[in-house]
């Protein structure tokens, strides 16, 4: 959730100003791309576009505070992705000693999002989308591999990045998949309720929703990392710990359903009296 509210903070402000800069030189649209991309439709639609665009009469401009501003909540949440990876990887934090690497991860970001937009754009459905998302897949994979490797200032070897970014490229494409899916519904459902904040709130779930898949990618590749490190120096647990620690995980998850199950039953006994 502290990624994806600074992803919020930091994206938006800086998707409207990039708007406003490159509308000088090329014709960019960020609502017209977000819209484009999630396929919205009706008010969902309406919302992205009052939130992206200035209002009528008026330019999207920024002065000396703005930019002071909007550097600080871009390079907050470089900060917070990169303790993601220090704190996976245990390394020492260097917080603003890595500053100069932050901005080069940000623009980095920027020049991601719109080669994924480009690679999605001309597609539409069928073989010709299945090979758009084939495509994804390495692009993302080189991004993830290459944010982890200057956001933990180089003190990850590329080798050791390489099952994070392969599980975070599929996953973040298969959310990609059902985000066309559910987005439509999501937006309009928010907006009908809250009015143009809840294009706000819609795009604060789907953020989660990538911040969720980048830090289980991060813990899953770390794990499977150790493991090909453990398995290449023939250090393998015995059968009866590994029976031991897969018995653990199952009574854990087996307790933790029964504390949901009678959490669910005390609330439905409890609501006809509420």
């Amino acid at each position: 959730m502290a990624l994806a509210s600074s992803a919020l903070t930091a994206l938006i402000p800086l998707s409207i100003l990039v708007g406003a800069v490159l509308s000088n030189v090329v014709h960019y649209d960020a609502a017209a791309r977000i819209i484009k991309r999630y396929h919205l439709t009706g008010a969902g639609a309406s919302a992205v576009q009052s939130l992206f665009s200035p209002a009528e009469g008026t330019s999207a401009s920024v002065g000396l505070f703005g930019v002071v501003f909007l550097m600080i909540s871009v390079l907050s949440f470089a900060r917070a992705t990169q303790r993601l990876f220090e704190q996976t990887w245990e390394l020492k934090p260097l917080s603003v000693r890595n500053t100069r690497n932050g901005l080069w991860w940000i623009l980095a970001l920027g020049g991601y999002a719109v080669v994924s937009a480009l690679l999605s754009a001309p597609f539409g459905g069928g073989a010709l989308r299945v090979a758009s998302l084939l495509c994804e897949v390495p692009v993302t994979a080189a991004f993830l591999v290459w944010s982890g490797w200057i956001l933990s200032a180089k003190r990850i070897n590329w080798p050791d990045l390489l099952p994070f970014a392969v599980a975070g490229a599929v996953l973040t494409v298969l959310c990609s998949v059902s985000a066309k899916i559910y987005m439509p519904r999501l937006f309009n459902s928010s907006v009908e309720r809250y009015g143009v904040v809840g294009a706000v709130f819609a795009m604060i779930s789907a953020l989660f929703t990538a911040m969720l898949v980048l830090v289980a990618s991060a813990a899953l590749g770390r794990e499977v990392r150790d493991e090909l490190d453990r398995i290449r120096q023939g250090r393998r647990p015995s059968d009866h710990a590994v029976r031991q620690e897969w018995d653990s995980v199952v009574e854990q998850t087996r307790s933790r359903w029964r504390t949901v199950r009678e959490q669910v039953s005390r609330h439905q006994t409890r609501g006809p009296n509420h």
